[in-house]
């Protein structure tokens, strides 16, 4: 708890909305995503500072891949540059990197500058920031099963040691806690194919700012919202 806000543990973030601020702007949409990076930075720096110990950030899904050739390109040249502006932010609130998603899909230059930020960070002791990027809910779960059921051929595990432990220790960043809280912006109401299994029992807060105009203000109301829920995990208390 810091002042009158109860800081979560781990956040989740679904951000929505800039090709949406852009248009409402008369701007292309890569204006919106590039707008968008500022409010990562703010996002990342104060979650840091707050003592968050786990932040995701939704970035590009696998139903993303369907958006046309020259807005995927656009968005992959702006992820190169965030990569590598971004490091003395990420440095100097001790920030790790970590990547969630299916790298194969990745273009090769992104995929080496995002191993080379993760590498830079691996050191760092504060929070954890896992990009989602080529992510799905679904797909991941579709991986870790494929991943168990080799393991099963192979004869290392038994199928009745196939328990909730052993499909969480095969997602792709098992070393994350669950989140505790899921923002959305846009005022959108629905999850995304976002972390499908980690937000069981997330409580979800819904900002009907774009991503764009998301602050420290606005994650500070998220927090102040979150410390009056009553988590009972399906117990009576």
């Amino acid at each position: 708890m810091t002042g009158d806000l109860v800081v979560p543990r781990s956040v989740a973030v679904i951000m929505d909305g800039n090709g949406r601020w852009a248009k409402r702007a008369g701007l292309e949409r890569i204006r919106g995503h590039e707008r968008g990076t500022e409010a990562v930075r703010t996002t990342v720096t104060e979650c840091a500072r707050l003592g968050v110990e786990a932040l995701v950030l939704y970035a590009f899904s696998e139903e993303n891949w369907k958006r046309p050739k020259r807005e995927i390109k656009l968005l992959f040249g702006l992820l190169e540059r965030f990569l590598v502006q971004e490091r003395p932010t990420l440095m100097d609130n001790d920030v790790r990197l970590l990547h969630s998603g299916r790298r194969e899909r990745l273009p090769a230059d992104v995929l080496a500058l995002l191993d080379e930020t993760i590498a830079l960070t691996a050191g760092n002791r504060g929070m954890r920031l896992g990009l989602a990027i080529s992510y799905g809910g679904r797909q991941e779960l579709t991986d870790a099963t494929r991943a168990i059921a080799r393991r099963v051929a192979q004869g290392e595990l038994a199928p009745d040691a196939v328990d909730e432990a052993e499909l969480a220790r095969h997602l792709y960043l098992p070393e994350l806690p669950d989140p505790d809280l899921l923002i959305r912006t846009a005022g959108e109401l629905r999850v995304s194919n976002f972390l499908l299994w980690q937000i069981s029992y997330a409580e979800i807060w819904v900002s009907d700012v774009c991503w764009p105009e998301f602050g420290r203000d606005e994650l500070h109301a998220a927090f102040r919202d979150y410390g009056r829920r009553v988590r009972r995990f399906g117990e009576v208390r």
